[in-house]
């Protein structure tokens, strides 16, 4: 085979590990809409705040230091000590868990039964707060987010990859970061198959779903199931941000990672856990290869900016259910 070939399958490995990271952020997406039938369009800036709040935790950060100096004109920054790594994710997803609780509390409980319209506007308004917030409590400067997970090129794999291609080929080049990553989304599938599958609460997550005031009429508390499933998506939020701000840094443009999980879910499906890896995983290759193969050498390149959204506007058109997705079928 030839060096040309092995840089393909590069390309194609590559593209798999940015996939996971898509399915990520994909996944927050699909467990609010399997559960409670709302697009959460506040999931990226969800993920943003974690990863926010995670960095801020560990350099130990005051909260809310700039309006504390504004207000009364001290110079306070930092408590003066790092937090270890461990507490901070736990700190982390309490912070998580605590936003969910006020999320179901203050907003989505006086809205049950509204139209889906209304509760879509509503996460939109929850994520212009969110990220206001996030600025006025841990600022706007880009942090870097070290937590222990090795990066750079996985040197095993280039060396024992380097002899494929002959003389032009130096071996694959994959990322650390991008291998655990992987790891991580496949265990974090796995447990939530399995919990949406085989709990009593998964279970009644799927109900509610389905018909909130049937929930309600067998004895499922919606306040519960809600603030279960923001709470989970709250956790994924952290893993996806702490995934995405480790390789770019924590920076408000963060946020715009929600933009690429939505071809994500055209494709997977809105209410499949598993379509959500399969989509993300398709849309990673996809728009790797396509600037491999046709991009750079015929279109000038930067074909991985709207690639994912051609792919997404055929399916709406051709299956807009997605590929495991359920479909529709209304009766008349």
């Amino acid at each position: 085979m030839s060096a040309d070939f092995y840089y393909g399958v590069e390309v194609f490995l590559n593209g798999l590990m940015a996939g996971v990271l898509y399915a990520l952020v994909a996944l927050g997406f699909v467990l609010i809409y399997k559960a409670s039938g709302i697009f959460n369009y506040a999931q990226g800036v969800m993920a943003l705040f974690a990863a926010l709040t995670l960095a801020s935790i560990i350099e130990g950060q005051v909260p809310f230091a700039r309006l504390i100096n504004a207000t009364f004109g001290t110079e306070i920054h930092d408590f003066g000590w790092r937090v270890p790594v461990l507490l901070a994710i736990v700190l982390s997803i309490g912070v998580m868990v605590a936003f969910a609780w006020l999320v179901q509390r203050l907003v989505f409980r006086h809205l049950v039964g509204q139209a889906p319209i209304i509760l879509f506007m509503a996460t939109i308004g929850l994520a212009y707060f969110l990220e206001g917030f996030g600025d006025l409590m841990w600022g706007s400067e880009i942090k870097t987010l070290d937590i222990g997970i090795p990066q750079g090129g996985n040197r095993w794999i280039e060396e024992h990859s380097a002899f494929l291609g002959g003389d032009d080929f130096y071996g694959f080049f994959i990322d650390n970061l991008d291998i655990v990553a992987a790891l991580v989304a496949a265990v974090l599938v796995a447990g939530l198959v399995a919990f949406a599958q085989y709990s009593k609460q998964g279970r009644a997550m799927r109900a509610v779903a389905d018909d909130h005031q049937a929930a309600l009429s067998v004895g499922i508390s919606l306040d519960f199931i809600w603030v279960l499933v923001w709470s989970l998506a709250g956790f994924v939020a952290l893993v996806a941000g702490v995934m995405w701000g480790a390789k770019s840094g924590v920076q408000f443009s963060l946020s715009l990672i929600a933009l690429k999980a939505l071809p994500v879910l055209m494709l997977g499906g809105f209410t499949s856990i598993p379509g959500a890896i399969v989509g993300g995983l398709i849309i990673g290759v996809g728009e790797k290869l396509f600037e491999y193969l046709v991009g750079a050498p015929y279109l000038g390149g930067a074909t991985e900016n709207w690639f994912a959204y051609v792919v997404a506007l055929l399916f709406l058109v051709f299956r807009p259910q997605g590929l495991f997705g359920e479909k529709i079928i209304e009766r008349v």
